[in-house]
């Protein structure tokens, strides 16, 4: 496939293309070209183009439009679910519901642009009158991950549509071919040109042309920390807005009077989706001693059941998508296991027929972890949960505390006086109580600390994206 400039595939002003992979083989899918400024300049001059028409359209108008395009994502599911299974290795049923969940985002975020309002200060003088109002903030550039290609680019593209801005895309080089897909559907649903653009590309180089470029007013990044710090200085440079959703290493605290099977039960589902390729996983476990064994025999019961996906078969996870997320977990594992953890299950990658070229890691469980060991400090974005007994709740939500991230956190207690105080206590965006549902489309979403800054989702989402302007009229009162 090729790029997606100004409502159409160019292969843009270079020669050099890249090699998408199917995870599950390392089989070559399709190759996409490596962009170079003069591309990002093409499409952000696109996107300037459009943003000075798209910004006029009345909002009924721009809700009607991304209303369809939602549709049509749902028309198209089983093509761009099939591309995204392709480029990612997720189980299939699990790409389509990406899609349809993300349609449904889309749905939301126009909901709410018919919410927003001004207002009409009553405190101003005779003959004269302030209205305070929103105004789009202007071309956006979205750079998006592989784990969530098409959630996480309509955490941002949804919200920008709506405001009236122009977007953008770069997504991730591992998986570009359904942000590609999706942006023609869009502009077939009509969507006009320029409202969205795909650029793909490796590296740093096409990152920083997009950041630096002084047309944008806005950078919305979801990815690593480090990345994103280094996002968020480069934007100072032209003081662009950012909102970034950064790295996270997610805690969970059991209670000794928590329901056990209901806690592994989340634990266990919510620790190894999407082969524990996302951000706000639940990466880490404090639980009280009095409960601890019977805590591990439960888990390692529940994440026993999980099935890895061969190539060209079924099971409940698929590939990590790439040997450097791989190699995550291995080192994590290995750091635990000479530091004297023990290994519940898994902790080593998976062979045999339909493994051999795919980086498949094993569910893993790591029992006895203390506080210095990688798997309690460090984001691991793969199959493998720590797990640590403490003595007291305090000594939990300290230890889960002590970290450098904050953007998720889990409770698990009977005790609502007690579960309450420490979802107060947890330093997080999002804290669940006694179950993990996915998180929801009409609440923020975002972190605390360096896991990042501002917040996606709902109105909270679409404010973003939208600058407060203020008016001051004056006029003769004829009475």
């Amino acid at each position: 496939m090729d790029m997606f400039i100004d409502g159409q595939f160019t292969k843009g002003r270079g020669e050099a293309r890249f090699d998408v992979r199917n995870p599950t083989d390392g089989s070559i899918v399709d190759q996409v070209p490596q962009a170079i400024e003069m591309d990002a300049d093409d499409a952000i001059r696109s996107a300037k183009a459009a943003f000075d028409t798209w910004r006029l359209r009345s909002m009924v108008e721009r809700v009607a439009i991304q209303k369809k395009c939602a549709q049509a994502m749902r028309d198209a599911a089983p093509e761009i679910g099939a591309v995204l299974h392709t480029e990612l290795g997720r189980p299939l049923d699990a790409c389509l519901g990406e899609i349809t969940r993300s349609a449904d985002l889309l749905d939301i975020y126009a909901e709410e642009g018919l919410r927003l309002e001004a207002s009409f200060s009553l405190g101003a003088a005779r003959g004269e009158k302030t209205v305070v109002t929103r105004d789009p903030v202007g071309v956006v550039i979205a750079i998006t991950p592989f784990n969530y290609p098409v959630t996480l680019l309509l955490f941002k593209l949804g919200a920008a549509l709506i405001a009236g801005c122009t977007v953008v895309a770069k997504p991730s080089e591992d998986t570009p071919l359904s942000t590609l897909k999706l942006a023609e559907v869009f502009f077939k649903a009509g969507l006009p040109k320029g409202c969205f653009n795909v650029l793909t590309g490796t590296g740093i180089g096409i990152g920083a042309a997009l950041i630096n470029h002084p047309i944008p007013r806005k950078i919305a990044f979801t990815g690593g920390t480090a990345a994103g710090k280094s996002i968020a200085a480069a934007a100072a440079g032209t003081l662009k807005r950012i909102t970034l959703e950064l790295g996270g290493h997610s805690a969970a605290i059991v209670c000794d009077d928590a329901d056990l099977d209901r806690a592994t039960s989340a634990i266990a589902r919510h620790g190894f989706a999407n082969t524990g390729q996302f951000c706000y996983r639940v990466n880490r476990v404090y639980v009280m001693r009095s409960v601890y064994d019977e805590f591990l025999t439960q888990l390692l019961e529940k994440v026993g059941k999980y099935t890895l996906a061969p190539a060209g078969g079924k099971g409940d996870l698929g590939p990590l998508v790439n040997e450097k997320i791989y190699q995550n977990s291995a080192t994590q594992v290995s750091d635990a296991r000479e530091k004297g953890a023990r290994i519940l299950i898994g902790g080593a990658r998976q062979t045999g027929d339909g493994f051999e070229n795919g980086f498949y890691f094993q569910p893993t469980l790591i029992a006895d972890a203390t506080p210095e060991m990688l798997i309690m400090q460090d984001e691991t974005f793969g199959p493998v949960i720590g797990i640590t007994p403490v003595e007291t709740a305090q000594e939990a939500l300290f230890l889960a505390n002590d970290s450098r991230y904050g953007l998720a956190g889990f409770v698990f207690t009977q005790n609502l006086a007690l579960g309450l105080s420490l979802c107060e206590g947890f330093e997080a965006g999002s804290v669940w109580l006694n179950d993990i549902q996915r998180s929801s489309h009409y609440v923020p979403f975002g972190g605390m600390k360096e896991s990042g800054m501002g917040r996606e989702k709902g109105r909270y989402g679409v404010e973003a994206y939208l600058e407060y302007k203020t008016m001051y009229l004056s006029y003769e009162a004829p009475l």
